[in-house]
């Protein structure tokens, strides 16, 4: 377990860019439809069970991760900016603790930059508040956006 002194959840902050040979209105659909998010969220063999995505300011999102195990690892935020087709600003909670609570709090930031048919796509996730017990999850927190990209891109091609 780690030292509460020595933990500061914005070592765990990420960002990733990824360019998706795709037109942007396509890759924003992808992350504000509900059925298509559902098709690349998390990381490799996870899959969701669960997508429920209010896209406007204000509107709520409830996403849960079942993992090869069988666990579900549910998350629950809310969309702070929808600026279509160029920018997603959304908070979520995750990584619940054997009473229900969640340990930790992330604010992803997603810009589509339009490059001639490409989308230069920029994910920043900020870690906003985090027990020390999240540290566990938010070690991973790259590698698994790394291969939900991964999986976007494979569903954009198909």
């Amino acid at each position: 377990m780690t030292d509460s002194t020595s933990f500061d959840p914005n070592d765990f902050d990420v960002t990733i860019e990824r360019t998706f040979d795709t037109p942007r209105e396509r890759v924003w659909e992808a992350w504000t439809d509900p059925e298509q998010v559902a098709q690349w969220w998390g990381p490799t063999d996870f899959t969701v069970p669960r997508c429920e995505l209010d896209v406007r300011p204000g509107g709520a999102l409830r996403i849960d991760m079942e993992g090869p195990d069988g666990n579900v690892y549910p998350s629950e935020g809310m969309f702070e900016e929808v600026d279509e087709p160029e920018r997603l600003v959304l908070v979520d909670a995750a990584g619940e603790d054997e009473d229900g609570n969640y340990q930790f709090e992330v604010r992803q930031t997603v810009t589509f930059e339009e490059r001639g048919g490409e989308t230069l796509l920029t994910l920043e996730a900020e870690v906003l508040e985090a027990t020390p017990e999240a540290e566990k999850h938010l070690k991973g927190m790259e590698e698994g956006w790394s291969q939900s990209l991964d999986k976007l891109e494979g569903y954009l091609e198909s």
